[in-house]
């Protein structure tokens, strides 16, 4: 099996070549003629330039020498050719003159039948001969330009060897690029590896991964030490749940196992006291009713992990608060303490789940009940709000600390002013998950006059029943 690393730099030398190979495909096959017809284009372009400037030296009589030379050594500056003039009529010849092109076919043929200042080209086993008559009605001179097109394959060959080489080096660095490149990658991977080997083998506590890259695998280390925290934060959390448990378990499980033994004790020795048992089974019913809402709240915290699907109907908080406080009337009159649901002006429905909304309720009454002062009320509002419908719950107690309003809504922390109330820290965080998942919110308002303690709101989507309508009248209607 091969590593990360060999397979990096074999994908980088393999695109390396495939790319050298497309150039190479698409540019050289094509070099030799595009150099040759280049080649003849210049070579023909010069040429064409200069044949007034020979048709005016020719047309003198005699031909003037000195000025002919001057530009067949100008034209074969300009073009590297041989450059010749053939005299067609008996006379004086030049030096520049050639002696044995006057025989060649195509010469003749241009002399004889040619048309005055229009070239004839023609390239032949890789040689390129242009033949322009000049003269008058019968051309007298003709201009011979003769240029070997060998140099271009020469030039092609070079080409070939150039790229060769370069290609030679882009591939070596290529190698060594990729190699540097795969190694580094290789090296960061492996350090991601061995903190995850080590928070397997150490826990959430393990050192973090640190890579200050701004990349994919710098982010991914960034997530993994995120993560990591989240994982510690959970275990911390976790262990600080398992103290608390057992401490929260402990205290009610002995207290109605001291109950039970003393019950059992005065009913085994006949000396049962009525109005000490009465006292015994009240103290019962607090210790089962801790254990029922520890019990309510972790089943609570397993079918929000576990995701499980909410319904989705309309529900009227009216009526619903209604029933709700109703729970708790007892203990309100137990603990000396009114508890009030303000009726809407007229019907609030909202979206939701109406177990859901029923258990946010409860927890914001029975939160509320923990710390509200003996004869104080505590307000259940149900209202229409903007977009939304609403639930409040208010009292008069202590309220909580401005560093601690987010604190509470998370798992298994207690604010500070809880005067020794037990608890587990659960009930406000259950409370928010599940209104978050009706897609609404769960609030600490700031406390004014009209809700001087802790002022909790629960806004909901509106959903009517069907063929029913919002009472505008009802629409923001708050007890104070």
């Amino acid at each position: 099996m091969f590593g990360l690393r060999p397979r990096l730099l074999a994908a980088l030398l393999a695109t390396s070549l495939v790319t050298l190979a497309a150039a190479a495909i698409v540019l050289l096959p094509p070099l030799r003629d595009r150099l040759s017809t280049e080649a003849v284009r210049a070579t023909s372009n010069a040429t064409d330039a200069q044949i007034g400037a020979f048709s005016t030296a020719l047309a003198k009589e005699p031909v003037d020498c000195g000025v002919l030379d001057r530009l067949i050594f100008d034209l074969r500056q300009q073009t590297g050719a041989e450059v010749f003039v053939v005299n067609g009529v008996p006379q004086p010849r030049c030096s520049s003159a050639d002696p044995e092109a006057g025989g060649d076919l195509e010469v003749q043929t241009a002399l004889n039948i040619g048309i005055p200042g229009i070239p004839r080209q023609s390239v032949r086993d890789e040689n390129l001969k242009i033949v322009v008559p000049i003269g008058a009605e019968e051309p007298a001179h003709a201009l011979i330009v003769r240029q070997a097109l060998r140099d271009v394959s020469g030039a092609v060959v070079e080409v070939y060897r150039a790229f060769a080489k370069a290609a030679i080096i882009g591939l070596g660095a290529a190698m060594v690029l990729g190699l540097f490149l795969a190694t580094t990658l290789v090296r960061r991977l492996g350090r991601l590896r061995d903190a995850a080997l080590r928070v397997t083998t150490e826990g959430a506590g393990a050192p973090r991964p640190e890579d200050e890259g701004r990349d994919e695998v710098g982010d991914l280390a960034r997530s993994f030490a995120a993560m990591q925290g989240s994982l510690l934060r959970q275990e911390e959390a976790r262990r600080a749940f398992v103290a608390t448990a057992s401490h929260e378990l402990r205290t009610p499980l002995t207290s109605l196992s001291g109950m039970l033994e003393l019950l059992d004790e005065d009913l085994t020795e006949g000396r049962l006291d009525i109005a000490d048992a009465h006292v015994q089974i009240t103290a019962a019913r607090g210790e089962l009713r801790r254990l029922g809402n520890l019990a309510a709240e972790l089943l609570d915290l397993s079918r929000l992990d576990a995701g499980l699907p909410l319904r989705s109907e309309p529900v009227e908080l009216g009526e619903l608060a209604r029933a709700v406080a109703s729970e708790f009337e007892q203990r309100a009159r137990d603990l000396g303490v009114v508890l009030g649901v303000a009726p809407p002006i007229g019907p609030c429905w909202a979206k939701g789940d109406p177990g859901a909304i029923a258990r946010i309720l409860r927890i914001l009454i029975d939160n509320a009940l923990r710390f509200s002062p003996a004869r104080d009320p505590i307000r259940v509002v149900a209202h229409y709000s903007g977009e939304h419908s609403v639930l409040e719950v208010s009292d008069r107690g202590p309220g909580v600390p401005d560093s601690e309003r987010e604190l509470i809504f998370q798992r298994f922390q207690r604010g500070s002013r809880t005067g020794g109330e037990g608890g587990f820290g659960l009930g406000l965080a259950i409370g928010r998950e599940l209104a978050v998942k009706l897609g609404g919110t769960l609030e600490l308002r700031e406390p004014d006059a009209a809700h001087p303690g802790a002022w909790f709101v629960c806004a909901l989507p509106i959903e009517l029943p069907a063929g029913g309508a919002a009472d505008e009248s009802s629409t923001g209607a708050v007890m104070g």
